[in-house]
């Protein structure tokens, strides 16, 4: 038997819940955690249907061919997905549910969506695949008439590779005694550009970001405070399918500070403006309970932070070319009020998954968002809005305890929402005369074909050195 499966059992009813009309086919997203013996599968989301035309949204077009199935439309819905997942969650692979006439072409129809899914996902990330990253994802076919699975694997890694049969077995509360990591990252990283054509500054700040991200890789992390061995269970003495131990750590990241770097010579660089990112972004990961280790819980809280800031920058980006083909300009050299990470409990789970709230939305904006792009019912009373606005309260405190000098927070930056500042040849503090004007980011929707599925959003950093560390985050 191939890779295993654990899934849980809310998957199952979710799956026997949908109903596709008469000869036609749906897909859908598998989401969970992969570990190197075996994966938790603890989602699944049927990809939203394009309408028939934009005059009628309501109208749906139904797949009667497998050959009619949007590859686009459906990797873009998956990319939309992970940009709602925490540390530890990701899309695992494809569902593909027929009819009984369309049982032969699935497995290349599945095979298609998943390499399709998976390149568009890892395109741009800041992190590297280790030794311990899963190169298979799932592929999973469902008969709409008996309800029969096959669950297949690909390796992803191989564009040649064959399917694989995978073992799929339904498992009650796979995600209810998970562990969850918290931290809140301050951040200050500033990406200087030869000048201020949009090309540039978007290729300035990739180059900048990817710098960034290394040291977060590079970074040390501790957990309750302490320092755990990589190799080291997360949490000593704990026994399986018990509570006894927390389900909430606290976790800090310490960054080596690149002054330790030993230079022969000076480095020079020609800057025509410099773009900074400056807030604080709150940052968690989900670890399954079953003796997890402490490298892959901090491994997957330091991509988490990375994937955040990744995500916005590239919003943002979206959302200046945007701008351009409509004739705006005038958007950079000025302050640039970003959304702040919101979160939001999945019902009958034990894991929460997360959205980007503009300053002038609310609950019932982020509610609709999640229903759109996860399917699922979320009240607005279990969306928690505190935890960026809190996390840059505390660190405000805990930078001026820490009397590092100078002003790592400028008083001109909300820290309760993320802001973007962009500066032409000088301070990146001022903007001459410049009168600031709130520009809002695009939102994308999956459900018509008028509007971008993708969601849209951005983040920022502070790195406070600190002797021969820097403390990046601490809650």
């Amino acid at each position: 038997m191939g890779r295993g499966y654990i899934v849980d059992d809310s998957v199952e009813k979710y799956l026997v819940s949908l109903q596709t009309a008469s000869l036609s086919s749906l897909t859908g997203l598998l989401i969970g955690q992969s570990l190197p013996q075996r994966d938790f599968v603890v989602l699944a989301v049927q990809t939203p249907q394009k309408a028939k035309s934009e005059s009628d949204p309501s109208e749906r077009k139904p797949v009667h061919s497998l050959c009619d199935i949007d590859t686009e439309w459906v990797t873009q819905h998956a990319k939309q997905v992970s940009w709602t997942l925490p540390g530890g969650l990701s899309v695992l692979g494809v569902f593909l549910i027929t009819p009984p006439d369309l049982e032969k072409e699935a497995q290349n129809t599945l095979r298609r969506l998943v390499f399709s899914v998976e390149k568009l996902i890892s395109k741009g990330r800041l992190w590297s695949l280790n030794e311990d990253d899963v190169s298979e994802r799932v592929g999973l076919h469902i008969c709409s008439k008996t309800r029969r699975a096959v669950c297949r694997t690909f390796d992803v890694q191989d564009a040649k590779s064959s399917a694989k049969p995978a073992d799929w077995k339904y498992q009650h509360g796979v995600s209810d005694s998970w562990l969850v990591l918290k931290c809140s990252v301050e951040l200050h990283v500033r990406f200087p550009t030869p000048d201020i054509t949009l090309e540039n500054l978007e290729k300035s700040t990739k180059v900048s970001l990817q710098k960034w991200g290394n040291q977060i890789e590079s970074s040390i992390c501790l957990v309750n405070g302490v320092r755990v061995s990589s190799d080291s269970e997360l949490i000593s003495g704990q026994k399986k399918n018990t509570k006894a131990f927390p389900s909430n750590l606290r976790a800090q990241i310490l960054i080596h500070n690149v002054r330790k770097e030993v230079r022969t010579c000076a480095s020079v660089q020609v800057c025509g403006g410099v773009l900074a990112l400056r807030g604080v972004v709150h940052c968690r990961a989900y670890i399954h309970s079953n003796k997890p280790k402490a490298k892959q819980a901090a491994e997957a809280l330091k991509r988490d932070i990375m994937n955040t800031v990744s995500y916005r920058t590239e919003m943002f980006f979206e959302d200046l070319l945007m701008s351009e083909a409509d004739g705006e300009r005038g958007i950079l050299g000025q302050k640039q009020p970003l959304p702040q990470r919101v979160f939001a409990s999945v019902p009958g789970a034990g894991f929460c998954v997360c959205d980007y709230m503009f300053p002038d939305e609310g609950t019932a904006e982020v509610k609709e968002r999640l229903k759109e792009t996860l399917d699922c019912d979320i009240p607005e009373e279990e969306v928690d809005l505190t935890q960026e606005v809190i996390a840059g309260e505390l660190l405000l405190d805990l930078t001026d305890s820490l009397g590092g000098g100078g002003n790592p927070i400028d008083p001109l930056f909300n820290l309760k929402y993320i802001c973007l500042c962009w500066t032409v040849g000088g301070n990146p503090h001022k903007h001459g005369n410049h009168t600031h004007t709130p520009h809002k980011l695009s939102r994308g929707c999956t459900s018509t074909t008028s509007r971008n599925p993708a969601i849209h959003t951005v983040l920022q950093c502070h790195l406070h050195l600190c002797s021969f560390y820097s403390l990046c985050q601490i809650i």
